[in-house]
């Protein structure tokens, strides 16, 4: 196997970065600029590339994000804060980003000869964004062996997609990902806030899994009020 990774430079999956590298599985990886306001996670995911070795395709989309409007992560909306559990969070969807980047990359796989798109969804996205779902997985990947039927053989690599957060910190931690390295943060400051809802997930995950969080945040203590509000 050599896969695609649609990686963003995020915890998640500039871990499953590592994971595929380690077992010689990882062809290059594919960033998208969207026009998010966290673009840092760009820089991350490049330095990822550069460490492992591997082709990095920056894939710039920002005249499609600009039409998917009324997402936190794209205008001029405020970053909600808290568990992503909350319904406030659904102002973080953007319509369509997997199904579209999904289908930019499949295309790329069968242009460069990869066999694989790799895609680091996990169950904690479930709640609130669509194209993170088993279902979608599942779907999609039929839809695309109909689309390249003849001329390529891509199938769909989500190996979180019915696991948790939880799992990927403990993936980190086998794989020795830099997580400092890694960009969660929806605010797109020069710290990571520790009160969005990809921050409190990304230190929750990393406390339950009993491993020490090495990311600087601007507040360590919400996370904890976050989560107890949530359950």
């Amino acid at each position: 196997m050599k896969a695609l990774l649609i990686c963003s430079g995020g915890f998640d999956s500039v871990t499953l970065a590592w994971r595929l590298a380690a077992n010689n599985a990882l062809g290059a990886l594919l960033t998208f600029d969207y026009g998010q306001r966290h673009k840092k996670e760009i820089d991350a995911a490049r330095l990822c590339a550069e460490r492992l070795n591997v082709p990095h395709l920056v894939m710039d989309i920002g005249h499609i994000g600009r039409q998917l409007s009324g997402s936190a992560l794209t205008d001029d909306i405020d970053v909600p804060h808290g568990h992503y559990s909350e319904e406030n969070m659904k102002v973080t969807v953007v319509p369509n980003r997997n199904a579209i980047m999904l289908t930019i990359a499949f295309g790329v796989a069968a242009a460069r000869g990869l066999d694989t798109v790799a895609l680091a969804v996990h169950g904690g996205d479930h709640f609130i964004y669509p194209d993170c779902r088993p279902d979608f997985i599942r779907l999609f990947a039929e839809m695309q062996a109909q689309a390249l039927d003849g001329v390529a053989e891509v199938a769909l690599l989500a190996p979180y997609v019915n696991t948790d957060k939880t799992d990927i910190a403990r993936d980190a931690a086998r794989f020795r990902v830099p997580v400092a390295d890694t960009w969660s943060c929806y605010e797109g400051g020069e710290q990571h806030c520790g009160r969005c809802g990809t921050c409190v997930e990304r230190i929750e995950a990393m406390a339950l899994a009993g491993l020490k969080d090495p990311t600087s945040y601007q507040d360590t203590e919400f996370w904890q009020q976050a989560v107890a509000r949530a359950k």
